[in-house]
């Protein structure tokens, strides 16, 4: 996956994490945490091809 797709995904599962904590007005409800971990995740595929390719 490249940069410019995993940008679009980070930025997509963000507001959704924002939607989810609006929606159930907690951090601690499980899907405002699994949506968290989603978005730690693309994160982590992000800074690892970034790592792998750093000159894009």
């Amino acid at each position: 996956m490249d940069c410019g797709e995993l940008k679009l995904q980070i930025e997509a599962a963000r507001q959704r994490l924002y939607q989810l904590k609006m929606d159930y007005g907690d951090l601690l409800h499980p899907r405002v945490i699994h949506q968290s971990m989603v978005l730690d995740d693309l994160i982590n595929q992000y800074n690892l091809v970034k790592i792998e390719k750093p000159m894009e």
